[in-house]
C-alpha cells in the first residue's frame, strides 16, 4: 500500500506523519509532500521525532505535490480542507483515496499549542496504522 501525507509546506505535519508511520509500519510505502515548499523541516519536528525514536525516518528536504504522481497512491491523507481541494485540482480521480484529518498548522501557533498538534498527529498516525 502506498500512502501520501499532504500539508502546506511539507515542513511540519506531513513529514512528521510520514516518519511516525514509517516507524510503525515499515511494510508500507509512505511519502509526504506540501502544496508549497519554501522552508526547511521544522526543528520542533526533529526534536519530537528524536523523543519518539524515529529521526531515521525523517526526510531531509521538503517536497512539493507537483513532484508526485498522485494517482499512484492508494491513500492520500490531507491535514486540512485546503490541501484536499488542491489535491483534487491536480488529481480529480483521487477523490475516493483521500482522508482529511483537519489538523491545524503548528507553524502559526504558540509552543504549547504546537506541541499539542504534534501529539494529535501521533495519535492519528497510530489509529491509521491500526486500521490498514
Amino acid at each position: 500500500m502506498r500512502i501520501l501525507f499532504v500539508c502546506y509546506g511539507n515542513a511540519y505535519r506531513s513529514p512528521l506523519a510520514e516518519a511516525l508511520l514509517k516507524k510503525r509500519r515499515p511494510d508500507l510505502k509512505i511519502d509526504s509532500a506540501g502544496l508549497k515548499t519554501s522552508i526547511p523541516i521544522g526543528t520542533s519536528i526533529k526534536e519530537f521525532l528524536k523523543n519518539n525514536g524515529a529521526t531515521q525516518y525523517l526526510k531531509k528536504i521538503p517536497q512539493s505535490i507537483d513532484q508526485k504522481d498522485l494517482k499512484n497512491y492508494d491513500l492520500i491523507v490531507t491535514m486540512e480542507s485546503i490541501h484536499t481541494k488542491e489535491v483534487l485540482k491536480k488529481c480529480p480521480e483521487c477523490e475516493n483515496k483521500i482522508i482529511e484529518w483537519n489538523i491545524k498548522d503548528p507553524y502559526f501557533l504558540d509552543k504549547k499549542s504546537a506541541k499539542e498538534i504534534l501529539q494529535e498527529i501521533k495519535i492519528e498516525v497510530e489509529k491509521l496504522a491500526d486500521s490498514i
